[in-house]
């Protein structure tokens, strides 16, 4: 289910995605979170500029932004070091990603996995636009 709207966005925007990049992360405030690993669930939806023709754009890496970069990006903020927060480290990632200004908008959704027994995971999702003047 998507929390948010889609993007009303002029011009249209294509949208790309890393869905379910799971992680070992050193992430948490509680003290039986400290010195250990948990698995965290990455998703990274990211909209660039789309045409509004119906024509073929050139086949072509530099009319978009690559999905290993952003791949390579969450692994190098991730494996940082510690961070308390799941909302931190969505953050990094959104102003990771919106430094290639080519991207308009996006939205990162972190999930701390294995946390409670009874629950798939618990997490946060964020959507982020830059600020350009």
């Amino acid at each position: 289910m998507a929390v948010f709207a889609p993007w009303a966005e002029e011009p249209p925007l294509r949208c790309l995605f890393l869905k379910n990049m799971v992680l070992d992360a050193n992430i948490g405030v509680f003290p039986h979170e400290q010195g250990v690993t948990q698995r965290i669930r990455v998703s990274v939806h990211y909209g660039v500029e789309d045409r509004t023709d119906l024509e073929i754009g050139a086949d072509d890496l530099s009319r978009t932004v690559s999905y290993e970069h952003v791949v390579v990006l969450v692994r190098k903020i991730v494996h940082e070091g510690h961070v308390r927060l799941v909302e931190t480290l969505a953050e990094r990632i959104a102003a990771g990603v919106l430094a290639d200004a080519r991207v308009r908008v996006v939205r990162v959704r972190i999930e701390k996995l294995d946390v409670f027994e009874e629950i798939e995971a618990v997490g946060v999702e964020i959507e982020r636009r830059p600020v350009r003047t």
